[in-house]
């Protein structure tokens, strides 16, 4: 079974797919599946352009975590979408020293629940669960998905509102 774990930049992924493999876990970060499939580079948005499309349907299958922003896009089993409050997600991606457009691009695709909705597109969404990291320790949020994937907690989707934050990113 493949379980994707996915989110915006900064709402744990990595971390959380570190704490799966400590666990036992079999773990795959995707951003060292797509330099193959990169096809030219965004420089205003300090990203690459991946082919996803070719990315998907060449990608081998894979029997445990995959962890990435794009991870929803994949034939998962389940998928996890991790959230994380703007105003937090602000503070975690500057420490990372994202450009302030990038930072303002994530916060904005964050409140509006831009990931959740592209899984709900490819995924039932008795096969999601969404997850607010915001507080949750890293540890106390393995514990949930590993609830979720042993069928011990319920999917869920649309419990996460960052509405209120729009206005200030306007």
């Amino acid at each position: 079974m493949m379980w994707g774990i996915t989110g915006t930049p900064g709402t744990g992924k990595s971390s959380l797919a570190d704490e799966l493999a400590a666990r036992g876990h079999p773990v795959l970060h995707l951003s060292e599946t797509t330099a193959p499939y990169v096809i030219d580079q965004d420089a205003k948005r300090h990203t690459a352009i991946i082919d996803e499309e070719r990315w998907v349907a060449e990608l081998p299958p894979f029997s445990g975590f995959v962890e990435g922003h794009l991870a929803h896009l994949l034939p998962c089993d389940r998928v996890v979408v991790l959230r994380c409050r703007p105003d937090v997600l602000a503070l975690r991606l500057g420490k990372r020293q994202y450009a302030p457009d990038k930072i303002r691009e994530n916060l904005e695709a964050e409140a509006l629940d831009v990931i959740l909705i592209e899984a709900l597109e490819e995924h039932p969404p008795e096969h999601i669960l969404e997850l607010d990291t915001t507080y949750r320790s890293i540890a106390g949020t393995a514990d949930r998905i590993e609830d979720f994937i042993h069928d011990k907690l319920p999917p869920s989707h649309g419990t996460t509102d960052w509405s209120e934050f729009l206005e200030q990113l306007v």
